[in-house]
């Protein structure tokens, strides 16, 4: 691949600059159990996609051969933390960028120890797809289900049942297809995993993962670089409800833009376009869209994911944690939240009657837990009704009433305006993740 495209060294064309800024993004995250590779095969990828610096691979070689391994460990271009060379895990999420001249994408690399499960969830958060890895030896652990549940309970629509380790069992078939099996009869039982792509590949050696191997002639699927190249995820994204929460209002206060008021934000969700009409939540004032400005000009439309400046015909009083949407197309609007959440806090423990900050979108309310209906038992699906305190990742549902309305979107609908997360108000410790329901 044409290394200019990612680490020129000297500076691009303006024609391939803007082709590498128009280029598809794909977020992706890799989950599995302890030791089942990912750090290895996110070294591989970027290795042999060409994504390295001669430097960080002498560094290495140089780490690889002080540990006394038998090949160049590629673990080492991810973990980067000292314990986590150490000890031979991911403790922390690690975030790599790379791109081929078909797509650019965001990796999550999240660790496999089940205390660190909410590391998981704040890596796949933000995820297009999930690379779920399994040891070929061990098959379908409980780890596993673990980790699907995640990814369908986050809305991954797309999932990628990389089965590692091939060479460990003589690249047999039976092995790959008893595997591919059991995880399909899991994930039948939930709601959200539409996609499933399993491919057969040894992260070590490089066996299917930016090329064809010829020890599997059984397998006649992609390899992990193509299907990552070639997912489609254009329908991932909400183009249908009109959401814009209000980041904030520009007033540059200068001569040449002496009347300007701008809101500045993301697009949550839907198209925006000049001329459209337009209502404000929670005030109910309706207007007309006159432009959206870009930091390099006018735009003729705005659409999730892009962050853009909306302004109106008419002076309205609109502040942060407002949400611009269409008048035929309202969010819900209530006081009263049932919602899916992950407890992140090792400290305190979510219990009925508990006070905190909730932050949903660009809005911050003060909120109460009203009920903790169950938690879930990740492992066999069923809920636990008998034992309703939260501690450090735990999963489950309760219900909350807010200081002000939220306007929102179920998590099902839409990612965004559907998820919010929970505050402490003494430590201003974030303690939980939530999914409206």
């Amino acid at each position: 691949m044409p290394n200019d495209l990612i680490f020129p060294d000297s500076p691009p064309s303006a024609q391939s600059t803007a082709g590498y800024l128009d280029m598809d993004l794909l977020r992706f995250t890799t989950a599995g159990s302890v030791d089942d590779g990912k750090s290895t095969l996110i070294g591989r990828l970027l290795y042999d996609s060409k994504n390295t610096f001669e430097d960080q691979m002498e560094a290495v070689e140089r780490s690889s051969k002080q540990r006394g391994d038998e090949n160049v460990n590629l673990a080492l271009l991810t973990d980067g933390l000292r314990a986590e060379r150490e000890q031979g895990i991911t403790i922390d999420v690690a975030y790599r960028y790379f791109a081929t001249p078909k797509r650019k994408f965001i990796i999550a690399d999240t660790p496999g120890h089940i205390q660190y499960t909410r590391n998981m969830v704040t890596g796949a958060s933000t995820a297009n797809l999930a690379i779920i890895l399994v040891d070929a030896r061990l098959g379908v652990i409980e780890q596993t289900c673990r980790h699907a549940f995640i990814a369908d309970l986050l809305r991954i629509r797309h999932v990628v049942l990389a089965v590692n380790k091939m060479d460990l069992v003589d690249h047999d078939q039976e092995a790959f297809d008893r595997i591919v099996e059991e995880f399909r009869r899991f994930a039948s039982r939930l709601d959200n995993l539409v996609d499933i792509t399993a491919i057969p590949i040894s992260a070590l050696h490089g066996d299917n993962v930016v090329t064809k191997s010829d020890k599997m002639p059984w397998y006649h699927g992609p390899d992990l670089l193509y299907h990552l190249e070639t997912v489609y995820i254009g329908s991932d994204h909400n183009h249908v409800d009109a959401r814009f929460p209000v980041q904030w209002v520009i007033r540059p206060h200068s001569d040449e833009y002496h009347d300007y008021r701008g809101y500045a934000g993301r697009v949550a969700g839907g198209v925006f376009k000049p001329g459209d009409e337009i209502v404000v939540q929670p005030s109910g004032f309706s207007s007309r869209i006159r432009s959206v400005d870009t930091f390099e000009g006018p735009a003729e439309e705005a659409f999730a994911p892009l962050s853009v400046t909306i302004t109106l015909e008419d002076e309205i009083d609109i502040s942060r944690g407002d949400m611009i949407v269409k008048p035929n197309n309202q969010p819900q609007k209530s006081q009263e939240i049932d919602a899916m959440i992950c407890w992140f806090s090792e400290k305190s423990r979510l219990a009925s009657r508990g006070k905190y900050i909730l932050r949903h979108t660009t809005k911050e309310v003060k909120a109460m837990v009203q009920e903790v209906r169950y938690k879930v038992n990740i492992n066999t699906l069923h809920k636990i009704e008998d034992d309703l305190e939260f501690g450090l990742n735990d999963i489950g549902r309760i219900s909350l009433r807010t200081s002000a309305p939220l306007l929102y979107d179920s998590y099902r609908r839409n990612r965004i305006t559907g998820s919010f997360i929970l505050v402490d108000t003494h430590t201003n410790e974030t303690v939980a993740a939530g999914m409206i329901v």
